[in-house]
């Protein structure tokens, strides 16, 4: 039953990316699906995603990314390397102000809720670091899937009406599919996916694809480009992923903590926007490439976003994947001097 539910899941959503494809919806790989499967999963609809397929889209999106790190590229990055530190840092108070809001527009609501739900990134990873602090996790989880759905809609809406596209003036790596140095590339890829996986990083499809390529291409290593084909099935698999999450049980509950999640991140998305953009202006930027690199959304989501618009896409992987690792690794900490700070008014 579970494999013939995917599979249905799977046409409509192929139908949905086509549809958005032909209406020209900026995205439509990734919005169509997300949309349509939301759409039919609080419905009720027999809606389920794979986990393996979004693993398979994650490493799509991590090898796509990897091949746009040319050598110029990489030569480029040093000059940067303060600014997309203040990008992390910009992420972490963004995540504290926006834990603040959800404080007070549900009050009774647990600071480790309010806290783990708000933090920029690495949705399942927060999940769990909020399950050890006695969060709710339905909460948090919650808050999570829809704040990644309306970034997801509302950032690429807005950056192709806007104009913003086709700033990316450096070439990819590799213009042809070789299909020898292809085969070479998904063994050395996947491999690398391995080793992430050994390592336990979190997100280890797209960061482990996304190191091996990043080191071939920066070396000037040309193996092959990937087919049309494989970023469109990545951000397919990834767009059915976040919207399967949404269920008719989804919808009914707490209504409250939905609505102050919603304005939340729409705030934090225009927030983000003129911050992103200011930092752009001082870093010689284009603005749109600053929106996207400190925009609130996930890494594989705002990195593919830049690649389908040419925003400065080795620029915007820079500044996430660094993010990621900065919310990862202080949102723990910061959380415990979150609640000497509440002890103390």
């Amino acid at each position: 039953m579970r494999p013939a539910r995917i599979a249905l899941t799977l046409a409509l959503a192929t139908a949905a990316a086509l549809l958005a494809e032909r209406l020209h919806v900026p995205l439509p790989w990734m919005i169509g699906p997300l949309l349509a499967t939301a759409a039919l999963g609080v419905a009720g609809a027999p809606i389920e995603a794979s986990q393996r397929l979004r693993n398979v889209g994650q490493w799509a999106i991590g090898a796509t990314l990897g091949l746009t790190f040319t050598p110029e590229v990489a030569a480029l990055l040093p000059r940067l390397a303060p600014a997309i530190v203040v990008g992390a840092a910009w992420a972490l108070f963004a995540g504290w102000a926006f834990h603040r809001w959800l404080a007070r527009a549900n009050p009774g609501e647990a600071p480790s809720s309010t806290f783990f739900a708000a933090a920029i990134g690495g949705a399942s990873e927060m999940a769990i670091l909020a399950e050890r602090a006695g969060a709710r996790i339905d909460r948090v989880a919650a808050a999570h899937s829809l704040r990644l759905m309306i970034v997801v809609v509302v950032l690429p809406f807005g950056l192709h009406f806007s104009g913003a596209r086709g700033v990316d003036l450096l070439p990819p790596a590799a213009r042809g599919v070789d299909p020898a140095g292809l085969a070479l590339l998904v063994a050395l890829t996947l491999a690398g996916v391995a080793l992430m996986r050994a390592l336990r990083p979190p997100n280890p499809w797209v960061l482990g694809a996304l190191a091996v390529t990043l080191a071939l291409t920066a070396t000037g290593i040309t193996l092959s480009a990937l087919p049309g084909a494989v970023p469109a099935a990545g951000q397919l698999f990834i767009g059915v992923a976040l919207g399967a999450r949404f269920t008719p049980g989804f919808a009914r509950a707490a209504p409250r903590w939905l609505a102050s999640v919603a304005l939340g991140t729409v705030a934090l998305i225009a927030a983000s926007a003129g911050f992103g953009a200011l930092l752009a202006g001082a870093a010689g930027l284009h603005p749109a490439t600053g929106v996207l690199a400190t925009a609130p959304g996930g890494i594989a989501e705002m990195c593919i976003t830049a690649k389908v618009l040419q925003l400065g896409v080795p620029v915007v992987t820079a500044f996430h994947v660094l993010r990621y690792l900065a919310v990862l690794l202080l949102t723990g900490p910061l959380y415990r001097a979150e609640l000497h700070r509440l002890a103390r008014e």
